[in-house]
């Protein structure tokens, strides 16, 4: 699950789809003991991973955001940030070492394909997220990194690739840059370059497996399991992760982070407030939500209708929302560059004998 501890944002990247980045809105220590109870139950089964997102979550202190995950001591979960790095100090590298925090850091590449990402006052942000970088590594952090590429194109994969590898980052994730929230940005590209980004990035690793890919091995997965005809590889009825995302203020978006502070016509996307219902009683009725029984529509046309369905599973109803103005609708641009070309690009490299490293990868 997903918890937004503040909205505010010391950062400004031209992408960014989050509505309230500029504004200050704390969590208060209520809704988190409330997320905590709602929780309690599933921790007697499973770990519970919290993941601290904002905005920028580190804007909210070390003292104030202590607090709030206090509210889970005596519960069975794993905390981890998601940060832009650049306020990470030491004090802030032996905080998350203290609470045994797993940390991600948002960074695209280096200088010139790192330019998107700029403070407040337009200046650019690359070497405080560097240094950021390099303490967190210093104290011995693993660097889980997800990059937004705006340009997706083969020359930019090798750069990215050599850039994160050479950085001494653990692992890679790679989003490219999508339309959504207030990010109007249409992310149309030539699909045949689309594919050549992922196959240099499949090649880039192929010839340097130096670092994990997490596109790559969630890609390597799926073809094994598929020239394994193992059951999971097919999608039948489809399985959707309702991914809680609680905001500051105890609202619940369900399946898609990037829907929380929007809505619709018909309102809301919220399903419901943890100060009002637990997260098990908002989970149980998101069927009889509009808009999440129509992306489940959606879902049906995409099984239905596309070839790529067992290995991309009908979309992210965010992408829906924002690209068609209904959740209903099927192939996305999102879909093209990031589940389509992706499958595509790594089918254009892989070789038999190296889909068996799909689990170092993942």
């Amino acid at each position: 699950m997903i918890l937004q501890p503040e909205t505010l944002c010391n950062l400004d990247c031209s992408y960014c789809y989050l509505p309230f980045r500029h504004k200050r809105n704390r969590m208060s220590v209520e809704v988190a003991r409330a997320v905590a109870e709602s929780v309690r139950p599933w921790t007697a089964y499973t770990t519970v991973d919290v993941c601290w997102h904002g905005g920028e979550p580190l804007a909210t202190g070390r003292a104030y955001l202590g607090r709030l995950m206090d509210a889970f001591n005596d519960l069975d979960v794993k905390h981890g940030v998601q940060t832009n790095a650049t306020l990470v100090d030491d004090a802030w590298c032996e905080f998350f070492a203290e609470r045994d925090m797993y940390v991600g850091v948002s960074i695209d590449g280096g200088p010139s394909d790192n330019a998107n990402r700029v403070d407040r006052k337009g200046a650019p942000a690359y070497k405080k997220v560097m240094q950021g970088i390099d303490r967190l590594i210093a104290h011995g952090h693993e660097v889980y990194a997800i990059a937004v590429v705006s340009d997706p194109t083969p020359e930019r994969a090798r750069r990215l690739y050599s850039f994160a590898a050479e950085s001494g980052i653990s692992e890679l994730g790679v989003n490219i840059e999508e339309q959504e929230g207030v990010n109007a940005t249409t992310n149309a590209h030539d699909q045949e370059s689309v594919i050549g980004f992922w196959a240099e990035l499949m090649a880039a690793w192929g010839e340097n497996p130096a670092i994990r890919l997490r596109e790559l091995g969630r890609t390597l997965a799926y073809v094994e399991a598929v020239l394994n005809d193992q059951d999971h590889a097919s999608r039948r009825p489809p399985f959707i992760d309702p991914l809680p995302t609680v905001a500051h203020d105890g609202s619940v978006t369900l399946i898609s982070p990037e829907l929380a502070g929007f809505g619709n016509a018909r309102g809301s996307f919220s399903s419901g407030n943890v100060l009002d219902a637990s997260l098990d009683e908002i989970i149980s009725r998101a069927a009889d939500v509009p808009w999440v029984a129509e992306f489940m529509s959606g879902v049906d046309a995409c099984r239905n209708t596309c070839p790529y369905f067992d290995f991309c599973g009908g979309g992210h109803p965010a992408n829906r929302h924002f690209e068609h103005g209904r959740m209903d609708g099927t192939e996305t641009d999102y879909c093209r560059n990031g589940k389509m070309a992706l499958l595509e690009g790594v089918l254009r490299v892989v070789q038999p004998d190296t889909v068996s490293g799909a689990d170092s990868t993942a």
